[in-house]
């Protein structure tokens, strides 16, 4: 079952699609949240194909766009890091409430990649001790990002870091001040590291946009995880995109089960 719908986060409604094995009457599932990149949206890939193939492995899944982002509302130069924190947030507490699902994790690329560690590690854990999302898939998380604006660029756009102009343009995208200021301030790794569950990470060697290095810096923080090369691959995966999709729906099925 492939369903649209819509749900409420942090700055208005956000669009998203929600895939259902198919289930025998009271039969649960396990859910992957997936979240898409900066200046993406929920029908691009890698993620686009990782949502299919884990409704043929008995996974539900739900792509959602970002505030500012596809069909999602908001306006892109209100969003930042931690307005997609909100959202990553309101959309777990909807999947969980489900009454078909009986296990969340998380799956992001770039931007989407960073709000998955760092949401994981922000929900912590259960009655039981356990984390409340399973684990968490991140292809070429963009913790640069923290970096980037320190620095005063985004994109091959810079600007001065002490004083960020009111916007940026991306891209024919109009990126906000707050982004910017949001994205300076912000403790990627410190938050991450304290997610305790099992965590696969991949990542190109050939990333332009988000270098190896801090793919690599994850995995070295990560109490259990594992760190997959994807070797001369880019930022978006697309040279090794077959085995991006193996690596991603094996360790969510096994994780899951």
């Amino acid at each position: 079952m492939k369903e649209k719908i819509k749900i409420q986060g942090g700055r208005g409604m956000l669009n998203a699609v929600l895939r259902v094995p198919e289930l025998a009457e009271g039969q649960k599932c396990p859910l992957v949240v997936l979240m898409h990149g900066f200046m993406a949206n929920l029908r691009l890939e890698p993620l686009k194909t990782i949502g299919k193939m884990l409704e043929e492995q008995g996974i539900a899944s739900l792509a959602f766009d970002f505030n500012g982002h596809g069909k999602s509302e908001g306006k892109f130069c209100d969003m930042n890091v931690f307005s997609e924190l909100d959202d990553a947030m309101m959309v777990y507490d909807y999947v969980s409430a489900l009454d078909f699902v009986d296990k969340v994790a998380f799956c992001g690329h770039s931007q989407g990649g960073v709000v998955a560690g760092m949401v994981a590690a922000m929900l912590g854990n259960d009655e039981a001790g356990k984390p409340k999302v399973c684990c968490i898939v991140q292809l070429a998380p963009a913790a640069v990002l923290h970096d980037d604006a320190l620095n005063g660029t985004i994109m091959g756009k810079t600007y001065d870091p002490k004083n960020p102009p009111d916007h940026v343009w991306v891209f024919f995208h109009k990126l906000g001040r707050t982004y910017i200021e949001c994205a300076q301030k912000i403790d990627i790794y410190g938050v991450s590291k304290e997610y305790q569950g099992p965590v696969c990470l991949v990542h190109g060697t050939e990333d332009k946009i988000v270098p190896y290095e801090y793919g690599a810096r994850y995995h070295e923080l990560y109490a259990n995880s594992e760190l997959h090369t994807m070797k001369g691959d880019n930022h978006f995966l697309s040279k090794c995109r077959k085995d991006v999709w193996s690596i991603s729906v094996n360790f969510l099925r096994e994780h899951l089960a």
